[in-house]
């Protein structure tokens, strides 16, 4: 039996990366599942991979920072698929700079996507899974919201807060059967990742005990387990995944 047989996922961000990672691991477990990038040209070839795996897919160009764009596309997998039993909130962008140079444009630009764009997913999701009282929400955050990261005020921020905001919506519908966490990926190759410079790799990997970065395949197994009904007893938390970098 697979661990997600029968259940309907939206992962946000899900186009490449971890979100792309995420999405083909749900489905390979059996869950149907709906992706969503900022491009329809992008969205489009990652649902005929989930399609191929022989579960049903549904994708959307979503601005996740637009409250009304995002109600709109959950209540829409809501009426094709008759529920919704995990959100994986993902999308996330960067735009660093020491504080000295970093414009207000900026701050806000990460925060609307980073921080808002998962208020904005629970915010849509809540009301359906809790008339089902059942439902697991997944929210990535990123070791940068546990240590802060020079040059990075406004995505340490948006990370810290998702961690904060994953706590209180625990907290509000545990009663529900309802489980709300957050994993903390570390250095994941990424093609985020892969615009950093070889020497601030180099400096990057001395920091991590296992000497490697992670692979997107990491978190996508993180976030099965929080999916499945292995974590039915888990809520409230923060998964770190790191290789060992940030140790507490």
């Amino acid at each position: 039996m697979k661990r997600l047989s029968g259940k309907n996922a939206i992962i946000t961000g899900s186009t490449r990366g971890i979100g792309k990672g995420i999405a083909l691991r749900f489905a390979e477990e059996g869950a149907n599942v709906c992706i969503t990038g900022t491009k329809i040209e992008t969205v489009e070839p990652v649902v005929k991979e989930i399609e191929a795996l022989g579960v049903r897919a549904l994708g959307f160009a979503l601005n996740v920072a637009d409250y009304k764009a995002v109600e709109e596309m959950t209540a829409k997998v809501k009426e094709a698929w008759g529920s919704l039993d995990i959100l994986v909130n993902n999308a996330g962008i960067t735009k660093d700079n020491l504080i000295l140079r970093m414009t207000p444009e900026d701050f806000d630009a990460v925060i609307n996507i980073n921080l808002k764009g998962v208020f904005n997913g629970m915010k849509a999701a809540v009301p359906i899974m809790m008339k089902q009282r059942s439902g697991k929400i997944i929210n990535i955050s990123s070791v940068i919201g546990l240590t802060g990261n020079a040059g990075q005020a406004n995505y340490a921020a948006s990370k810290a807060g998702i961690i904060g905001m994953t706590k209180s919506i625990a907290k509000e519908f545990a009663a529900r059967g309802m489980q709300v966490n957050a994993i903390a990926p570390g250095y994941i190759q990424t093609d985020m990742t892969d615009k950093v410079p070889d020497n601030i790799k180099e400096e990057i990997l001395k920091m991590v005990p296992m000497k490697r970065m992670g692979q997107p395949e990491d978190i996508a197994k993180a976030a099965l387990f929080l999916a499945s009904g292995d974590s039915d007893y888990i809520t409230g938390q923060t998964l770190v995944v790191d290789g060992g970098m940030v140790m507490s």
